[in-house]
């Protein structure tokens, strides 16, 4: 196979032979040995029989509990990435034991944050991407849908609902259920980049930053009717870790103003993602906001009909915007106190 050049190394176990390219100084990808599994090489016969004709990028790091369900529901894909953050658990096991290329991201700061960095710089072979969190699990009605929509020239996007569970629990209200643009063709999608000067403390995948297409309002965008399966948490340290990341994020985005979103700007006649952020943005100049936002979470969005999963979802999904207003607080000190400094 002839080389190409790639900014990183291709592990993965899909192919027989892989990609080695100099590293960049921001990002780089490094070597992993590779598991010799004959379980692999038939999945990917299978895979290339009667498979579904798009790349799927899984971002994982230390997933080893999620991954095996995740890369179970997209046997049928064609393609399938696995994009790692250094994982000390089995997580690279797991996925070359189901046929997926592996590749290792080293995130420095900075922009771009992982799935962008994979979509601009992996060989992708299918014309279509679809983004699946390590969390998340395709159902068979919605391969078979999927395998539909791709044939519609008239489309370049979908929208793909989320169908969320919490603590082993469906939650039905609270406010959880939404929708992500995370099938579309080659080319046609990237991610915002709302926040430039970003560090590790931040994490190292997008956030909420959402995929825009080309072509703005006028793109073609589509909408599916069966869901993703999104496993929310099922370890409430890990999503305590994790959503400190997050507000670090969003509090410096937050801080940035109108100027982090211009591509998807607040808007209550907008996008979900829009009219999200016009929501967030009036809570925000409100004292006291958390636990209007906690009310509107449980009582007007009917987070008590879904139990006690729906009232801690509720309580952290609160707990986590007093967080980012008291982060966005601390950075204003910050900031007060390096222009007194001489």
């Amino acid at each position: 196979m002839v080389e190409k050049d790639y900014p990183y190394e291709y592990i993965g176990s899909q192919k027989s032979a892989g990609f080695c390219a100099p590293q960049s100084k921001m990002l780089r990808a490094s070597r992993f040995p590779m598991l010799q599994l004959q379980d692999s090489k038939q999945l990917a016969t299978q895979r290339a029989s009667d498979a579904l004709p798009l790349t799927v990028i899984v971002a994982a790091r230390n997933e080893a509990h999620n991954l095996r369900r995740c890369l179970e529901s997209l046997r049928c894909a064609a393609e399938i990435y696995v994009v790692d953050s250094q994982s000390t658990d089995a997580t690279v096991q797991i996925a070359e034991s189901y046929g997926a290329h592996v590749v290792q991201f080293h995130y420095q700061g900075g922009w771009p944050k992982k799935r962008q960095w994979a979509m601009d710089s992996l060989p992708l072979s299918n014309e279509w991407i679809f983004l699946v969190d390590a969390d998340e699990a395709m159902t068979a009605e919605l391969a078979a849908e999927i395998r539909q929509a791709i044939q519609d020239p008239s489309r370049d996007a979908y929208y793909v609902a989320l169908r969320m569970f919490f603590l082993g629990r469906e939650l039905r209200h609270s406010g959880a259920r939404f929708y992500k643009l995370c099938l579309f063709r080659r080319g046609k999608g990237r991610f915002e980049c709302r926040l430039k000067d970003q560090d590790q403390s931040m994490a190292d995948m997008e956030i909420h930053e959402h995929v825009v297409l080309e072509g703005g309002t006028n793109a073609k965008i589509g909408y599916l009717k069966h869901p993703l399966i999104h496993h929310n948490v099922e370890s409430l340290s890990r999503y305590i870790r994790k959503h400190d990341e997050y507000s670090n994020w969003e509090a410096k985005v937050w801080q940035a103003g109108d100027t982090s979103a211009q591509e998807l700007a607040p808007s209550l006649s907008g996008s979900q993602a829009q009219r999200r952020r016009w929501l967030r943005k009036k809570l925000f100049a409100i004292p006291g906001s958390p636990i209007l936002f906690f009310f509107y979470k449980y009582v007007f969005a009917l987070g008590f009909l879904d139990g006690m999963p729906g009232l801690i979802y509720c309580v952290f999904q609160a707990v986590q915007f007093f967080h980012i207003k008291a982060k966005i607080y601390e950075l204003k000190i910050q900031a007060a106190n390096q222009g007194r400094r001489p």
